[in-house]
């Protein structure tokens, strides 16, 4: 994917920047890509990444938020998403 036509990552769902860093992932890994290409790559890459960290820490968030208790009131309590 060249860096003119790469969609802005800020406006990415989770699952289309999870869906393209598989894609530059699997470039990278075959090898086949130039130099200063792989650099770019590697750049949209850890951005990408980024973004997703981002999403699945605010999910985790609101996950916790709505969680109830054992006696059905909801309160706030830090949950484990792996």
């Amino acid at each position: 994917m060249a860096e003119k036509d790469a969609a802005p990552v800020a406006g990415m769902s989770f699952e289309a920047a999870l869906a393209e860093l598989e894609k530059v992932v699997g470039r990278l890994e075959s090898g086949e890509v130039p130099l200063e290409e792989s650099i770019a790559l590697y750049e949209r890459g850890a951005e990408l990444r980024s973004h997703c960290d981002e999403k699945l820490k605010a999910a985790e968030a609101r996950v916790a938020e709505i969680t109830r208790g054992p006696d059905g009131t909801t309160g706030a309590r830090p949950v484990d998403i792996p």
